[in-house]
């Protein structure tokens, strides 16, 4: 009536007035444009400013022993001490030259020539050992400490420049702590390059075979860019105010569980939208449906690999724990690009962003059967439904014949020269010392003991492995600090190889004897073998935490008991059958030497937190699904609308780890193997067939105790031999 009397629409909105509220309402509807365009101008900020910092990382990384030091460790303490007898600045470089007919006396003319011209210079000590020839009279070697605090890299580089002009027939290289610092170092050099390019080459190409569109992978690619710049800002700035220890791998795993989380949660809310599309004509409507059933299984995706990555913070290892919150924040990241930026960007562009495959509106459509979009998932669910247990028991059967092999797995540890998968110049040097001196010499064993019991800690470092003992001088005495004394202790075996980290233990045991010593050992060689040993502890430490934590999220996000339990099992067992799978390919077909005892750590963090997210996509649609058509029903559904989506997410999280192995080093290329592995085993079996058919063959009671495991299961949901597909309508 007002409207009349006015004579034109009120902006008042009156009760029951049809015309009303559109009229209302339609400049909100024409401005809801700008929440979506001013959060992709906020993420263009963030990438163009947070971008560049992604190749800065490597100015703040630590890849020295001091970046792996156990802090309790007998090593650790040594080395705290041993700043106080000499000046722990410097790191030895040997410079190893090797004629195999005999030397010339030229030889030793240009070795001491080229390696003298740098001492003093920048990067370098003050002084250098003149040459010492092998007993054989084959080889020389030198001795040149190289300032840490400085690029260990480029000096090292500079002086191989230098010694490459040798006589013919003289082969020099640069090995030592120096040495290999700078090889590891360049290892890591194709980190913000190359596993960048390789990652980001292969993500784009499974997108454009999965989606068939030259507009959703970039779309997809720019929100792990973005996270990518986000976390890579967020790192850089804690680490280079020494909050947390960032090293080369830590750097590469960030890059790569961004790369692979962020184009995961990126599948699950761009099939989510495309599904919407279809059943609601508004594109706003339909991604704030989409965005808000995707925001669960993703948040509670996120915040279980986040919680299980922060497990690391138990280790005693620093690298360990830099490595938890690197990957936490990695996480976040992708997780906020992924529900911020994306959804912005695909509402802005709505059906266009799928061309040509552009999801149609059909007004009838919610009343239609799914299975006619996902014909093989749908058939999958229908074999599943008659045949429950013959699946379940099945692909357990495969699961346990692979985790048999588990026990095969070698995680002893590896020397440190076999920790390249390349040549490079410190394992060519240390094999040359090996063959010519005693292969320690130039990385003693460190021994720091009471003064006034010198004498007897070095009658008793004389053991088996040890080949000469020496008491630090000064001025022609020992040098006392603080009432001690600091021995050398030259093992016969190279420093990082395994028959020197024997030689360790005897040693220890030899001088912990010595009534009032007070001894303890360290150097490098201890610092290898107590690394390996707290890296075996915080296995026994943090595997179980980890599987508490994530059996508590899965509680509270099924708020079931029954479920998270039997979930977790199908993932352990999944975690030692790749495990089992793993060593067989490693020692029969790589021929590997071993392998840390942090691999199977880190591996079963990232399976269990990585390889639950796809039971958490699928359960949590289940129990969408359940709470309207029963849970044999909802399980049969959720497998036929997200078994595309999930495989392809578990394709590409296994192609982007598989990424690392760009970089030559054992640590990494068997992480990727793994972690690959597993995601797919994850994905193709424990998630498609071992899950579903168990959820099914259990029915309603795997909600237990919530209310939803008392809700009779519906008679209309039992699926018919005849009709194998009656349970998806």
């Amino acid at each position: 009536m007002l409207n009349k009397i006015v004579g034109k629409p009120s902006l008042l909105p009156i009760p029951g007035d049809p015309v009303s509220t559109p009229v209302q309402n339609r400049p909100v509807r024409r401005l809801r444009w700008i929440v979506p365009a001013l959060l992709v101008i906020g993420w263009l900020a963030i990438g163009g400013f947070g971008g560049p910092f992604a190749g800065k990382l490597s100015t703040v990384q630590q890849n020295d022993n001091t970046s792996f030091l156990p802090a309790s460790a007998e090593a650790t303490e040594v080395a705290k001490l041993q700043e106080s007898f000499t000046d722990t600045r410097f790191v030895p470089a040997i410079v190893v030259a090797e004629r195999s007919g005999g030397l010339e006396p030229t030889d030793s003319t240009f070795l001491s020539q080229t390696v003298d011209s740098f001492v003093g210079t920048e990067g370098f000590g003050d002084a250098s050992s003149p040459p010492i020839p092998s007993a054989d009279g084959q080889a020389l070697q030198m001795f040149l400490p190289v300032d840490s605090t400085l690029e260990v890299k480029d000096s090292v580089k500079a002086l191989r420049a230098a010694l490459e002009s040798s006589p013919d027939g003289l082969t020099v290289k640069v090995t030592g702590p120096a040495g290999q610092v700078a090889d590891l170092s360049a290892a890591f050099a194709g980190i913000d390059g190359l596993l960048l390019l390789v990652a980001g080459s292969v993500v784009i190409l499974i997108l454009i075979v999965v989606y068939r569109s030259p507009i959703l992978p970039f779309v997809v690619i720019f929100s792990a860019i973005f996270a990518l710049g986000l976390s890579s800002l967020l790192v850089y700035l804690l680490a280079d105010a020494d909050v947390i220890a960032l090293n080369g791998q830590s750097q590469g795993i960030l890059f790569i569980l961004v790369f692979g989380a962020a184009t995961d949660y990126a599948l699950l809310l761009v099939s989510r939208y495309r599904e919407e599309l279809r059943i609601e004509k508004d594109k706003y409507a339909a991604m704030r449906t989409a965005w808000r059933a995707t925001l669960e299984p993703v948040a509670a995706s996120a915040g279980t690999v986040i919680a299980g990555v922060l497990c690391l913070l138990l280790s005693d290892l620093n690298s360990n724990r830099g490595l938890g919150p690197v990957a936490a924040i990695g996480i976040a990241a992708s997780f906020l690009a992924s529900m911020t930026f994306l959804p912005a960007v695909l509402v802005l562009f709505g059906r266009t962003a799928y061309w040509p495959t552009t999801p149609k509106f059909d007004a009838d459509r919610e009343h239609h059967d799914e299975a006619s979009d996902h014909r093989f998932w749908a058939g999958l669910a229908a074999r599943i439904g008659r045949h429950p247990r013959r699946f379940w028991v099945a692909s357990t059967l495969v699961l346990v014949i692979f985790a048999l092999m588990m026990p095969q797995f070698k995680a002893s540890g590896v020397s440190s020269s076999d920790i390249f998968l390349l040549d490079v110049d410190s394992v060519a040097g240390q094999e040359i010392l090996g063959e010519h001196f005693d292969a320690g010499s130039g990385s003693p064993a460190v021994v720091i003991a009471n003064a006034d019991h010198a004498d007897a800690v070095v009658e008793a470092s004389r053991v088996e492995g040890v080949s000469d003992v020496s008491v630090v001088q000064n001025g022609g005495a020992p040098l006392v600090v603080d009432g001690r004394v600091s021995l050398q202790a030259t093992l016969t075996d190279a420093a990082d190889s395994l028959a020197a980290e024997d030689t360790i233990v005897r040693l220890r045991d030899a001088v912990h004897a010595v009534d009032g010593a007070d001894a303890l050992v360290g150097g490098v060689t201890a610092t290898d073998l107590d690394t390996k040993t707290t890296s075996t502890r915080d296995r026994t430490l943090i595997i179980p935490v980890v599987i508490i934590v994530v059996f508590v999220i899965l509680s509270l996000l099924l708020r079931s008991l029954l479920a998270p339990l039997l979930l977790m099992g199908t993932v352990v067992l999944s975690f030692a059958a790749t495990l089992g799978i793993s060593s067989l390919v490693f020692d029969r077909i790589f021929g590997f030497p071993g392998a840390d005892p942090v691999v199977p750590l880190f591996a079963f963090v990232f399976l269990v937190a990585l390889g639950i997210d796809y039971n958490i996509f699928l359960m949590t649609r289940v129990r969408e699904e359940a709470l309207k058509i029963g849970t044999r029903a909802g399980a049969l559904r959720g497998l036929t609308v997200t078994g595309g989506v999930i495989t392809s997410a578990g394709v590409v999280l296994a192609a982007t780890f598989s990424a690392l192995a760009v970089i030559p080093l054992l640590f990494l290329a068997q992480i990727a193997f793994i972690v690959a592995f597993g995601v797919l085993l994850d994905a193709l079996i424990v998630r498609s067939l071992l899950v579903p058919a168990l959820t099914y063959d259990i029915g309603q009671k795997i909600w237990w105790p919530s209310k939803l495991a008392s809700t009779p299961e519906p008679e209309q949901d039992q699926p018919a031999p005849s009709q194998p597909q009656s349970s998806l309508h």
